[in-house]
Formats: C-alpha cells, structure tokens, sequence
C-alpha cells in the first residue's frame, strides 16, 4: 500500500455507484410520459399525469386553512412603488411572508384591474430580499449584483403589480439549524434539513413550495382590483423550478417564465448529485423527464431561459436543454400553439437576464 501521508493511504481505482445508477435511469425512468398523437390524447394524459406529479410530490398531505392574511408594514420607496409586507397562512401554523410591489397607477387606468405577477425567490438571495430589491441589506446587495436578482422589482418597475413572497426555507422561512443573522445562514436555505423532515411523511420541499404558490394564487382572487383570471409567475433558478411545478399543476397561471431551470435530470440531477435537496422527488425521475412536467403548460404562454455556460445545464450543455425543449415543443404543436413557446439564450453562466423582457411580454401580450 502507497501512504501519501501519515494518516491515509492512496487508493488508486474506485469503485462508485453512478454508472449503475445511470444505467438504471435508462431502464427505468419516463414510464408515464405522452406516448399519443393528438390533442385529446394529450389532454387525458395530462390529466393522469397531473395526478400522478401531484401524489409524488406530496400535495395531498396539504392542510387546507383560511388564508387569513395579515398585514404587517406598507411603505412607500423612492420610486413611487408602495411595498406591503403581508403574510398569509398556507397550512396549520404555515405562514407565507411575502412583500408585494405595487406601482403608481398610470393616467387614465384607474379603473383597469392591475396585471398580477408572481415572483418566487431561488438559492442564494435570502429569499424575497433580492427579488423585492432590497439593496439596502449588502449582503442582498452583492447577490442582486451577481445574478441580476432584483427581477420582481424589474416587473414593478415595468408597471406590474408584483408578488416577491420567501418559499420555505428562506428568509423569514428558515428552519430552525439556519436561523440566525450571520450571512451564511441569512443568504442560504434550510431545503436540506426540510426536505428531512417532509420525506418521511410522505412530502416534498418542491411540493410545500409549489402549495404555497397555490395559495398566493387563491389570495389574489381576494383583492378585487388586481386581474386574478391572467396571472404570471416568474423565478430563476430555483425559483424557475418552483414556477415549473406550480405552473404545471395549476391553470390559473396564464403566463409562465422559468429562468435557469430546464434540463434533463439525468445530466442535471443524477450526474451533478450536489444540488440543493429541494430538487429531488422520491421516484419521480421513473414517471417523468423535466420536459414531460414542462409540457403540461401547453399552451399557455412559455418563456424558458437558459444561459450557455451554465454549469446546471450539466456536461452537455445547452443539448441538455434542446431534448426538454422538444418535448415541450411537441406538445405546443400538438395545439398549433408552437409560437407561444420563446428559448431565451444569453451568454455566460447561471444568471438572470432582463434584457430581452420586455419584447417578450408584449409578444405575450402583457401590458400592465
């Protein structure tokens, strides 16, 4: 035996799991996707497979609750927008913090119903601090800087009203082995120690997540001056992920832009297996590829975002994301609907771009 030093001892071959895991992807995995050819068939399939995503991540474990929402601060910024900070209740002791950006009314749609987006936070922003654009805090400050994070302020600024609400585990959400004000634990998330918690009863973090949306969702049919039948919801990362899931799983959602999550799992997930727990679904990846849960928007309006040196692409890159896109893109044809599918690319790593927005809200159709 060679010693490198004196405590351990060089090991020369390994002998490790991923290339069985591997091979039982591809034996296994994507038994329920869409196998017809025609609209109606989608549609039955869509149904099953609604049911099916909704069981695997937990939604019937939910508590249904009044929402009973609390107001805890409205104020006005510099720009005119007046931020409520509002928590409502999702499930038995659950409450959902969030911050709602509200921008001054325009001259002569006083009695419009304002446009409504949905902002959910991704990993590494404290949750709603970055999305609402809180650069006062520096720590958000340097992660707005680094992602481009601030995007729920962007809408605001583009004269939508915008939820920025903390999923769980983040921000005011954390639990209890990241709570503290040190900026380790106020930037990142307590998704490893939930998702511990939640799998052993038979829950997910994605699928609390993806509940709570749920929920913000029933609260904006409660404020009668916002427009509750066109609602769009925009995340990065894992706020991409959780607009994935929330989007797939309820209609009300009519305009869906993920940024920085759509890939293949076995690339993504299996391959690059250090990602944040709040990814992974017990037995999911033997139902469904992340574009077969992408392909039950259709054919709702779809940005999909993706940058081309994203290391969450995974070792093949963009060709990753094109096999998910197909099968979207399949689906959206089976509607005629190809046209309302966009693949936004930009260059460089893991990221948030606003560049081409706003041609892409008007090619939607969203006018604040």
């Amino acid at each position: 035996m060679e010693q490198t030093n004196s405590r351990t001892i060089k090991i020369n071959r390994y002998y490790d799991s991923l290339p069985n895991m591997k091979a039982k992807f591809d034996r296994f995995a994507r038994k329920d996707s869409f196998d017809g050819s025609t609209a109606a068939e989608f549609e039955a399939w869509r149904t099953r497979a609604r049911a099916t995503l909704s069981a695997l991540i937990g939604l019937e474990k939910m508590d249904s609750v009044r929402l009973s929402p609390v107001t805890e601060e409205v104020v006005m910024l510099d720009n005119g927008i007046v931020r409520e900070k509002i928590r409502i209740q999702s499930e038995q002791e659950v409450w959902v913090p969030m911050y709602i950006l509200i921008p001054p009314v325009k001259e002569g749609a006083e009695q419009e119903k304002r446009k409504v987006f949905i902002a959910p936070p991704g990993h590494q922003g404290a949750g709603k601090y970055s999305v609402a654009g809180c650069g006062e805090i520096p720590a958000v400050a340097d992660a707005i800087k680094k992602f481009n994070y601030d995007y729920g302020l962007q809408l605001a600024k583009r004269g939508f009203v915008v939820i920025c609400p903390d999923c769980r585990g983040f921000g005011e959400r954390r639990d209890e082995k990241k709570q503290g004000d040190d900026e380790e634990a106020f930037l990142t998330s307590s998704c490893f120690h939930l998702a511990h918690m939640a799998e052993p009863l038979g829950e997910t973090v994605i699928g609390m997540c993806t509940w709570d949306l749920m929920k913000i969702a029933d609260y904006i049919e409660t404020r009668a001056e916002w427009d509750s039948t066109d609602i769009s919801c925009l995340g990065f990362s894992g706020g991409g992920m959780q607009t994935l899931y929330f989007a797939a799983l309820d209609e009300r959602v009519r305009n869906v832009f993920i940024s920085g999550y759509m890939y293949g799992f076995k690339d993504s997930l299996m391959i690059l297996n250090g990602n944040c727990s709040c990814n992974y679904v017990p037995h999911l990846w033997e139902h469904f590829d992340m574009g077969d849960i992408g392909s039950m928007i259709a054919p709702r309006s779809l940005m999909i975002q993706s940058c081309r040196d994203d290391h969450l692409n995974g070792p093949r890159g963009l060709c990753n994301v094109y096999e998910q896109l197909a099968v979207i893109r399949d689906a959206y044809g089976l509607y005629g609907a190809e046209e309302r599918v966009v693949h936004d690319v930009h260059e460089g790593g893991h990221c948030w771009h606003d560049e081409h927005l706003t041609e892409i809200l008007r090619r939607f159709g969203l006018e604040p």
